[in-house]
């Protein structure tokens, strides 16, 4: 090999180097130069201290948003967040883990909890959390005032602060609020403060649907669909509703008892659902292979798990491969809608996204 070739290696080598280098302090530089002492808070919780978090904020919960928020975390996890951050190719990566759809929540800051109750009050918490920022940074940047004070707090002492703030202000039960303040909080985290401030803080349900009570919401989650006079005695025939926006009455579609949510919804022509989401190729739920082996048609469950068929053993094993959960449950809250088989009535949640983040979590989970 002539010592041209080899210098010309070497220095393409040098040049990669040099530039990931440079990429990477800048990239340090810039967020060292624009960290809030808010946000140096946040970023001292790893993905296990906001799940710790999470689990002990679901008592303060209202039972209304309790799975409501699980969902939403599943939805947003903090951990393809990190992975895409600190990728040195993030487009790469997420062509590696097979990402369709919109996984970034800074598109989604106004929009990502729309199917959580507390969204309603929306404004009010992003405004709350805002101003909470703003008192904490002041307090941090004077000597020996509260620089040790407030990250002696627990993440979810802080959470509960705040909803406690606009409990007050709105006259409401807190357990209202915790779930919708918890997410603000992760916002925060994953958008950073000033995309965060920066947003609108728009409530984007109607009036009737903001209206409408905790019970009530509970109450149309649990009820069944009628089969008419002598529907005790009806067996194949029986047929089921499947909700997948709670703030749209439109927003449904029948099935029969005992099939899967995927196949339901693919009768569903009522809109263009393609326009509205490419992955929607067939109905308002996204599918692609109905044999549990891509991961698109994962949804939420946020009312009427235990209508559903339990979790068969191929669907746990790649539910777990996608990343989307990670448990044994019989009826968990996240489910592939193609395996899922429905023995009543149900309200789910799709989500804005879908990919295989497992294997990168968990590489040797099939080892």
């Amino acid at each position: 090999m002539s010592p041209v070739v080899v210098t010309a290696k070497v220095s393409s080598f040098d040049l990669q180097v040099m530039n990931r280098i440079r990429t990477t302090l800048s990239t340090t530089i810039m967020m060292t130069a624009i960290e809030t002492p808010f946000e140096a808070f946040l970023n001292q919780h790893d993905e296990e201290g906001w799940l710790a978090a999470v689990t002990t904020l679901l008592r303060s919960i209202h039972e209304v948003d309790k799975t409501a928020t699980q969902i939403w975390f599943s939805f947003y996890p903090f951990g393809l967040f990190t992975a895409l951050q600190q990728a040195a190719d993030p487009e790469k990566l997420a062509r590696e883990l097979l990402l369709q759809g919109d996984y970034y929540l800074k598109n989604q800051i106004d929009s990502s909890h729309k199917f959580i109750y507390g969204h309603r009050y929306w404004a009010q918490v992003k405004k709350s959390v805002e101003q909470y920022v703003e008192k904490w940074n002041g307090l941090q940047s004077v000597p020996n005032v509260a620089q040790a004070q407030a990250p002696d707090t627990s993440l979810a002492d802080h959470i509960l602060e705040v909803a406690q703030i606009v409990a007050r202000e709105l006259k409401l039960n807190p357990s209202l609020l915790v779930g919708i303040t918890a997410v603000a909080f992760m916002t925060v985290r994953q958008t950073g403060l000033e995309a965060f401030t920066a947003s609108p803080g728009k409530v984007l349900i109607d009036d009737k649907h903001a209206r409408k009570s905790p019970n009530q919401i509970l109450s149309a989650r649990a009820k069944d669909d009628s089969q008419g006079w002598l529907g005790f005695l009806k067996t194949v025939d029986k047929k089921w509703t499947v909700n997948h926006d709670e703030n749209d009455d439109s927003a449904n579609y029948k099935l029969n008892n005992a099939q899967d949510l995927a196949w339901g919804a693919e009768a569903d022509r009522s809109r263009d659902w393609r326009a509205m989401d490419p992955r929607r190729v067939e109905g308002p739920i996204p599918v692609e292979c109905r044999s549990a082996s891509c991961g698109t048609c994962w949804v939420g469950v946020i009312g009427g798990a235990e209508k559903l068929s339990d979790v068969a053993a191929r669907e746990g094993k790649q539910i777990k491969k996608f990343g989307y959960i990670d448990t044994t449950e019989p009826k968990p809250l996240i489910r592939l809608a193609c395996q899922a088989q429905a023995h009543g009535a149900v309200s789910i949640v799709i989500p804005p996204w879908n990919g295989v983040f497992g294997k990168y979590k968990r590489p040797n989970a099939d080892r």
